[in-house]
């Protein structure tokens, strides 16, 4: 009877010891969905798994939980293990800082002398957002300064000045595009002559471990679709830097890193750096950028630009990887600066150059077919706050769209392809034109930054 009683006992214990430790890998494991450490979330894909957000908002919004003045930049903070890390510039520093998530207060300070000015007239701070791991943090400035420092005190790891140690023409804007992490090696898009376009950098040391795209990519290339340049002829001074991030993806088995050049579209090889296929897509005049991140499905990947009626192409890639085929190219997207949400197949995003043209549509991927068009366009003489988005961007979570409108307007979305479906929207009233970047969502917690102001929502039911 003892024995039967004590096993009893240690059952009972055995069992209440595993739903404890399913618990606490639970609680771990959405501990960590909840970070957003690097630039578009955890996925890279605008995408969050949170749970457990306000299915509508009030009229004045969802309850604000703190704001902070900051400095110029357009570069969206980072959020992992209870820190929040911003790069912003006051002065002639950049400044990277570590924020306590939950009331806006300073944790620590890093800055460096920063003499960059914009030639149009920009604002003149980082556009980088930092990139966050368990011990460092990575940053790359607005001249093109790539740092790695202790992400617990702020104190430097290593530096490279890639303007300085790669033959770079200057960038249009500046540098804006955020370095990736793939294993053990930081790939930045530096866009360097004559075939250093994209570095690969020991995360641990900074040390150079390959170079790739320039003119051994291009050169002589003939599927140009430019009117009477029917061949690629580089001339060693061409502007290779665009504002897209390094995209990596398994393709057919094969792991790609997808490098949306100003020039056109790239896989490399992250071990080797060697280069599987490019894809020519741009703009036929010089004064043109591509800026949104490759968005994969399966095999296929879609790019966009919006400049002179480029539009967008899906691409199919070969079961080899070393080539890709034209499924449809077509007007159905132009997108400037933002990267779409895929959903169930389908793209959520702000298509159009400009204020005046801009459209918030619903795209099939696969066919290039618009679902629908929602026409965000508003007059800039309009003197109150506008009453549309404008140019946005998007997250996605918990079955809704958040939306952040160029001109401070929030709103929530749910997503579909019959019609588009508006929650609820209000008017930041701290935030300025222009608001160019992304929401940033993080333990329930959104954070929102225009070119002065950083502000904290509880988005919590």
């Amino acid at each position: 009877m003892l024995v039967g009683f004590n096993a009893m006992k240690n059952h009972r214990h055995d069992a209440l010891l595993i739903r404890l430790c399913c618990m606490l890998f639970v609680f771990v494991f959405v501990a960590k969905a909840e970070d957003w450490p690097r630039f578009l979330g955890p996925t890279a894909d605008c995408i969050s798994t949170e749970t457990g957000l306000l299915d509508e908002w009030p009229e004045q919004g969802p309850p604000r939980i703190w704001k902070k003045e900051i400095g110029t930049g357009y570069s969206a903070p980072s959020v992992k293990d209870g820190r929040l890390v911003l790069h912003h510039r006051l002065g002639d520093e950049e400044i990277v800082e570590a924020m306590d998530p939950l009331n806006g207060e300073t944790m620590w300070k890093h800055s460096y002398p920063s003499s960059y000015r914009d030639p149009y007239g920009y604002n003149n701070g980082p556009r980088c957002s930092p990139l966050l791991t368990e011990d460092r943090c990575y940053v790359f400035g607005a001249e093109g300064k790539l740092l790695c420092l202790n992400v617990q005190t702020g104190e430097n790891v290593w530096m490279r000045d890639v303007s300085k140690d790669f033959q770079i023409p200057n960038a249009f804007f500046g540098v804006g595009s955020t370095p990736l992490l793939e294993e053990d090696k930081l790939i930045v898009m530096v866009g360097g002559q004559p075939n250093s376009g994209v570095v690969a950098f020991d995360a641990s040391t900074g040390r150079t471990i390959w170079e790739s795209v320039g003119k051994d990519t291009w050169d002589g290339e003939r599927k140009t679709g430019w009117r009477g340049e029917p061949f690629i002829q580089w001339q060693g001074l061409e502007k290779q830097a665009s504002y897209a991030s390094p995209v990596a993806a398994t393709i057919h088995g094969k792991r790609h890193v997808l490098c949306f050049m100003r020039q056109g579209l790239v896989s490399l090889d992250p071990e080797t750096g060697k280069e599987n296929f490019h894809y020519w897509f741009r703009a036929t005049v010089n004064e043109s950028v591509n800026a949104m991140n490759p968005v994969v499905s399966g095999d296929t990947i879609l790019i966009s630009a919006a400049y002179y009626r480029v539009g967008s192409v899906l691409l199919k890639v070969a079961p080899d990887g070393r080539s890709v085929d034209q499924v449809w190219r077509s007007l159905a997207l132009e997108v400037h600066w933002t990267t779409p949400v895929l959903l169930d197949g389908n793209l959520y995003a702000f298509s159009g150059r400009n204020e005046p043209d801009a459209r918030f549509r619903c795209v099939e991927m696969a066919t290039g077919k618009v679902h629908w068009d929602q026409d965000e366009s508003w007059r800039k003489s309009y003197s109150g706050p506008p009453e549309k988005y404008g140019r946005g961007s998007a997250v996605y979570a918990d079955g809704k769209l958040i939306v952040m409108g160029e001109a401070g307007q929030l709103g929530l979305f749910k997503p579909n392809t019959t019609e588009p479906t508006e929650i609820s929207k209000f008017q930041v009233p701290e935030m300025k034109y222009p608001c160019w970047t992304a929401p940033v969502l993080s333990d329930k917690k959104l954070y929102l930054r225009c070119e002065d102001r950083l502000i904290c929502y509880d988005l919590k039911e």
